[in-house]
């Protein structure tokens, strides 16, 4: 049974991943030009389907 203190800390994670994701939108493009991938949305859907879950 999750507390107030553990969705709070998911929230948190999943705003500073979405955030990281915006900031890292440039190396993302240039990585992409390429032929490389960054996976930063696997990141980012994990800690939403943890909040939703938690909350």
């Amino acid at each position: 049974m999750p507390t107030g203190i553990h969705r709070a800390i998911l929230f948190a994670l999943y705003q500073t991943s979405v955030a990281a994701s915006i900031l890292l939108l440039p190396l993302a493009i240039a990585t992409k030009q390429v032929g490389v991938t960054l996976p930063a949305h696997r990141i980012v859907n994990r800690l939403e389907q943890a909040y939703d879950a938690a909350a």
